[in-house]
């Protein structure tokens, strides 16, 4: 796999993963089933132990606009945080089989009031996932959907990437074009548009779902990319 930051970022949270692992209740998820759904009443959190999540809004138009897609070890309904009357703002769709261990959210909130090296640990965490957003906020605003549909590739490489023997990286992840579509803000025929050209200069290669990049580089030049720590610039 090209991205050892999974072990990285466990050590880096290992305190408050190990604090939800423990949590007395652990919750089999299905392939299209939700976690949980924009506006609904927020009660617990979640770690994922096994499967994927995927984590996204639905536009008042009826669009999809993904930001995540969270795998094991991954934290999700964290943004309802001492709030009043919370709700879930983003919805939380199963795309694999698994297991997620849920912790009351009023039961993580004492806990963060009386650990003080646990708080600084959740704070870094927000921190490192708002840095996550903004830099793909910037990339949609600065170079528009192709930069969008660049980024999102870079960062399955960083996320799912695994380094072939002739030096392309298979994204191991089954993706429609709709899936990419709902990650750049844009239409399917235009990440389809987007996918054929650069098929055609050789950038990259699909077969049975999965993208195979060819030419990294090209990707990261198209989009000024600015090396990013792969904790960063990474797709959970």
């Amino acid at each position: 796999m090209l991205a050892a930051k999974t072990f990285n970022q466990q050590d880096r949270f290992a305190h408050l993963r190990e604090l939800l692992r423990s949590a007395k209740h652990t919750v089999k998820i299905r392939k299209g089933t939700f976690l949980f759904q924009e506006g609904m009443a927020a009660a617990e959190l979640y770690l994922i132990l096994s499967g994927k999540v995927q984590i996204s809004k639905i536009c008042a138009d009826g669009k999809e606009m993904c930001f995540r897609i969270c795998g094991p070890g991954e934290i999700v309904g964290e943004l309802t945080l001492f709030t009043a009357e919370p709700r879930y703002l983003l919805t939380a769709k199963v795309i694999e089989d698994g297991e997620v261990a849920a912790i009351k959210k009023d039961d993580l909130e004492q806990q963060l009031l009386t650990n003080p090296s646990l708080t600084y640990e959740y704070m870094q965490w927000v921190s490192t996932h708002a840095r996550r957003t903004q830099t793909k906020f910037r990339d949609l605003i600065m170079h528009g959907k192709k930069g969008a549909l660049y980024s999102t590739l870079i960062r399955m490489c960083n996320s799912y990437g695994v380094k072939l023997d002739n030096g392309s990286i298979l994204i191991d992840l089954t993706l429609k074009n709709q899936d990419l579509a709902n990650f750049c803000g844009t239409t399917r025929e235009s990440v389809n548009r987007m996918l054929n050209t650069l098929k055609q200069q050789g950038v990259l290669s699909i077969k049975r779902g999965k993208i195979t990049i060819h030419d990294l580089d090209y990707l990261k030049q198209e989009i000024q990319c600015e090396n990013c720590p792969v904790d960063i610039c990474c797709i959970e």
